[in-house]
């Protein structure tokens, strides 16, 4: 049964499902169908909590796709591929909802102020976590644009150093999460916060120790 791709697809779609339910617990659906306001910040926060995960399942897979492959068979390349484009989709959807939930409070249409106000000295403290979030923005399009032409000639022997901005993205957008929305906080999606942020720490710790060690011998 661990071989069997469905068995995995359901342990995805559980983990999938907790970003949603911790939103629905906190904001009720009746609650948000009635106020265009609440309704684009709570498919805002939906959509960044899928996002998150889907980033999380992106960044293991990758990292460990030879020996998935091995262990589950190739299933696991074909659904690491279609993962990632829907995972960036998602993480363009959610700055536009962000967008338009301004527009609904505010009155004002200002993709400049979404996607490229960035700040050090920032007026705010959420401010400054919203240029994380701004930075993950630009930093994934970069990951995916490398990932896309990856099969070009010019580009073959270097993608893949591009591709790793994906664990920045990660560490980025969980601090804008952990900063700026609430849902990080509460179960239950807050304790697969907590493990997917110390699951990438400990693939990232790995992926450096084994770029900087010295070779055996010297």
């Amino acid at each position: 049964m661990l071989k069997k791709p469905y068995f995995w697809i359901a342990v995805w779609l559980v983990f999938l499902s907790l970003g949603p339910i911790t939103v629905l617990r906190d904001t009720p659906w009746q609650a948000a169908s009635n106020n265009r306001i609440i309704f684009s910040n709570f498919l805002q926060r939906i959509v960044g909590s899928v996002a998150f995960t889907m980033i999380f399942f992106q960044i293991v897979l990758g990292s460990l796709i030879p020996k998935l492959i091995e262990k589950l068979g190739p299933w696991v390349f074909k659904f690491h591929i279609i993962e990632g484009p829907i995972a960036y989709a998602l993480i363009v959807i959610h700055p536009l909802l962000f967008l338009t939930f301004k527009f609904f409070a505010r009155g004002v249409f200002d993709p400049f102020y979404v996607f490229t106000a960035f700040c050090v000295l920032c007026s705010t403290r959420t401010e400054f976590f919203y240029t994380f979030g701004r930075m993950a923005f630009w930093l994934v399009s970069a990951a995916v644009l490398a990932a896309f032409l990856r099969t070009e000639p010019w580009w073959r022997d270097h993608w893949r150093k591009f591709h790793i901005l994906n664990y920045f993205v990660f560490f980025l957008i969980a601090i804008h999460s952990y900063f700026i929305g609430t849902d990080s906080h509460f179960p239950p999606f807050v304790y697969f916060w907590w493990f997917a942020l110390v699951v990438v720490s400990a693939i990232s710790i790995y992926k450096l120790w084994n770029l900087f060690r010295k070779p055996s011998g010297l």
